[in-house]
């Protein structure tokens, strides 16, 4: 790597282990680009000579933030005996962990970014490439895509090996689920439903298995 793209990519670094740590300390919510600023000791318009938009420094330490959800993962898929089995577990998992860190999986997964997500999340793996090491190529499609809805699909299009399952079938049950998680994050996030983390995944799981059980 030239010299030049390893200062890029440790200026990168400063900014993204700032955010981190404000997140961790304040919340999300209250991050600003001049508290990032000061924390990685540089003056707030730095940023934007490496990040085109603070939504998207923002996704870079949310990033950073989910690997406990990216660790147990496998672990959740492991106990699936089919891909139906699985998909169901991967909203379990995927439940449990963003409604514990819902502003952290808004960014990820709700917030305008201002652009396409794909070219957020690559730019991501180029600086980040190591997070990818020791995933199986069954978990790799969910990891590498950041539109949630092709990525919950991805486990029920295997599906189709093991049963008769239909494209249109597949695409409306995946939206469903896609909706009724992304309807409970933003009752969450705006404080219309007094639930905590467990309450709010254990009753979008309730739904999604329902709909699961007319595939």
């Amino acid at each position: 790597m030239a010299r030049r793209e390893l200062q890029v990519k440790r200026m990168l670094q400063y900014f993204v282990d700032a955010t981190v740590e404000l997140i961790e300390e304040e919340g999300l919510e209250h991050v600003s680009a001049r508290k990032i600023g000061e924390r990685a000791g540089y003056t707030s318009s730095t940023i934007y000579n490496y990040f085109e938009e603070l939504s998207h420094l923002i996704y870079f330490a949310s990033m950073r933030l989910v690997k406990e959800y990216l660790q147990e993962l496998p672990l959740y898929l492991a106990r699936g005996e089919t891909y139906v089995d699985k998909y169901i577990l991967s909203w379990e998992c995927f439940c449990k962990h963003s409604f514990a860190k819902p502003q952290i999986y808004h960014a990820l997964f709700i917030a305008d970014l201002g652009k396409k997500p794909q070219e957020v999340l690559e730019h991501y793996f180029s600086v980040y490439s190591s997070d990818l090491i020791g995933f199986s190529d069954e978990i790799k499609p969910l990891l590498y895509d950041p539109d949630l809805t092709s990525r919950s699909k991805a486990l029920l299009e295997m599906a189709k090996k093991e049963r008769p399952l239909s494209d249109e079938r597949i695409e409306e049950v995946n939206e469903m689920a896609v909706l009724i998680w992304e309807g409970m994050m933003t009752t969450v996030l705006n404080k219309r439903r007094d639930a905590d983390p467990q309450q709010a995944a254990e009753k979008t799981m309730q739904y999604i298995r329902r709909i699961m059980s007319t595939l």
